[in-house]
């Protein structure tokens, strides 16, 4: 399954920097646009990785869990 997020990439500096509008907290910097894409990128899965651990906890052992996709 493929997820697309906003990236807002702007240059400060030698720096490019960004944020995702979608996801708060999620912001990446790099020396050129690819490196701060990737950190960005890093930024989001671990924010969502976090946020889906967070979430499960207390759910029923007897709960049905799976997956739905959006496209």
């Amino acid at each position: 399954m493929r997820n697309e997020f906003t990236a807002i990439i702007e240059k400060d500096g030698d720096w490019y920097i960004a944020y995702c509008p979608e996801i708060p907290g999620a912001n990446g910097q790099g020396r050129t646009e690819k490196e701060c894409r990737t950190s960005l990128a890093e930024a989001i899965r671990l924010i969502l990785e976090d946020r889906r651990e967070d979430a499960l906890r207390g759910v029923p052992a007897d709960a049905i869990k799976g997956t739905v996709a959006i496209s």
